[in-house]
């Protein structure tokens, strides 16, 4: 099996697995009970908050753990626009964003909040003049990706942050779940007020994650009850999840350099190879690109038809992200840099982690143009 879709999810660290296991065979404890049993818990997510903030370089009081990117997006999104929406009900974000970003700017544009979708270039960026542009003095959030989820397009989120010092009303969330362990952000020196990670994808366990809150910024909460995780999400914590995610965040941390520097070989490798074939057109831009996304249209096949003729080889790959791929709609991004309809319908993504090897890319780049031809000749 030759697994290339870490994008939507990858494979969890043995460590990972084996500090959940721990945990939640040995201490299973509520955090909010008195006992002993229960002050063990508690020290445990303590000392996992203290270790992500220290990761992030970041107060612990700033960190929020979350059940993953949705939340973690959810949050900062609706949360900041509840709790803000006497300074202005105008929002700004791209038209390329994750559903989790893009869905609860729909539901907020229902309850009257006005929302900028801006568009983007043929290769994927927004620009930061016009984020300047679509500033009112109604806006109160300016949400953008760090790392686009489909074609990789990072974005100026620095730049973007510097601009936002000039209108200290707006707060700055940042999605960089695709980002984390593959292209380094500094929060501090981006600005950023918000930032959401999800476990998952940095080879932690699904249902974990956290959003880091900018000491001083208030969110409204979307989970009421017993106040857990310093008043901003209740709902008993999640101990062992907590601690895993600490583990796979540390270690994504620690080997970033040298993964990201596997990866974008692989993914020059990949490139090279892929773009020598006529009916193959790379999406994904030559610079300015994360380490570990290469998207291409294979013209003539669907999208949909050649991930299952690559699946009967043993490839695994995906169309759009894993989130929007059932609803069988071409990708929004690809249709936001200008694609036509049907060459975002034909697209393929490709997405890397550290587990893969080099010598996957000879069988890959194969059973790609394997399948290819194949369908060519089915659908003649």
């Amino acid at each position: 099996m030759i697994y290339l879709d870490n994008s939507a999810t990858t494979k969890p660290y043995d460590e990972v697995i084996q500090s959940f296991m721990k945990v939640a065979t040995t201490y299973y404890g509520n955090p909010s009970s008195l006992h002993q049993f229960g002050v063990q818990a508690e020290n445990l997510v303590t000392r996992s908050r203290e270790q992500v903030a220290d990761l992030f370089r970041v107060l612990p009081a700033e960190i929020i753990f979350t059940s993953g990117g949705t939340e973690g997006n959810n949050l900062a999104i609706k949360g900041v626009a509840m709790q803000y929406r006497n300074r202005g009900q105008h929002i700004i974000t791209t038209a390329i964003e994750h559903d989790s970003v893009h869905e609860p700017f729909k539901q907020l544009e229902q309850i009257g909040f006005t929302v900028t979708y801006l568009p983007v270039s043929q290769e994927g960026f927004v620009k930061v003049a016009d984020v300047e542009q679509a500033i009112t003095d109604e806006t109160i959030l300016v949400s953008i990706m760090h790392v686009n989820n489909e074609i990789g397009t990072i974005q100026p989120v620095a730049e973007i942050g510097q601009l936002l010092q000039k209108h200290p009303k707006i707060l700055y969330h940042v999605d960089h779940v695709q980002g984390i362990g593959k292209v380094p952000l500094s929060l501090k020196q981006s600005y950023i007020d918000l930032c959401t990670i999800s476990g998952h994808k940095i080879h932690g366990l699904k249902g974990t994650g956290v959003l880091y809150c900018r000491q001083g910024v208030e969110l409204y909460p979307l989970l009421s009850g017993g106040a857990q995780e310093l008043q901003r999400r209740s709902g008993t914590e999640n101990v062992a999840g907590i601690v895993s995610f600490a583990k796979a965040l540390r270690l994504t941390v620690e080997n970033a350099s040298k993964n990201t520097h596997k990866m974008n070989e692989m993914k020059k490798e990949l490139i090279e190879r892929l773009q020598g074939h006529e009916r193959i057109m790379i999406n994904t831009p030559s610079h300015l690109s994360a380490p570990h996304i290469i998207n291409f249209t294979a013209k003539g096949i669907k999208g949909e038809v050649f991930v299952h003729a690559l699946e009967e080889q043993g490839v695994f790959v995906s169309t759009t992200s894993a989130c929007s791929s059932k609803r069988k709609k071409p990708s929004k991004t690809l249709l936001a840099i200008g694609k036509s309809y049907e060459q975002a319908d034909q697209s393929i993504r490709l997405s890397l982690s550290s587990f893969n090897e080099h010598h996957e890319i000879t069988p890959a780049v194969h059973a790609i143009f394997t399948a290819m031809n194949q369908l060519k000749e089915i659908m003649r």
